[in-house]
């Protein structure tokens, strides 16, 4: 598998990346880091369940869906729409986001954070709804 990298340059075979992705999770996604840098980062993740409202603090995020299908809403509930491969969806840092609902599976996305996303930068709305450690399989390990 592809590791983080500080390189100038590097390719990825993002489809074989997804291939190692286990078919289910206890957590809500398995990610992996593609590149990662104070700048930027980039990574390819699959959803397992749907997800509750939440935000990055650090963050922008750019989510080009690879495939699966799902809802998907920014800012409030009222903007929930269906989304599938070749759709891309954006969002400032600190917009509340959310994915309820996996209609076909599996659903990967390849991510670009701006500036790096720390794997721990999840805030949920509803603090019951998890943690870090609940949200993504690298947290739950650490």
């Amino acid at each position: 598998m592809t590791t983080e990298t500080e390189q100038r340059s590097a390719r990825f075979n993002v489809l074989e990346i997804v291939k190692q992705f286990p078919e289910t999770a206890q957590t809500l996604l398995v990610d992996q880091y593609l590149t990662s840098t104070e700048a930027a980062s980039a990574r390819v993740f699959r959803v397992y369940k749907g997800t509750p409202p939440h935000y990055h603090v650090g963050c922008d995020e750019y989510l080009f869906v690879l495939s699966g299908r799902g809802t998907f809403w920014m800012e409030d509930a009222s903007t929930q729409a269906e989304f599938g491969p070749g759709q891309l969806l954006y969002f400032k840092k600190g917009t509340v986001h959310a994915l309820p609902d996996i209609l076909e599976e599996p659903v990967v996305f390849l991510s670009v954070d701006t500036p790096r996303r720390e794997p721990t930068d999840i805030v949920f709305v509803n603090p019951e709804d998890g943690t870090p450690a609940t949200f993504m399989a690298r947290n739950a390990s650490a």
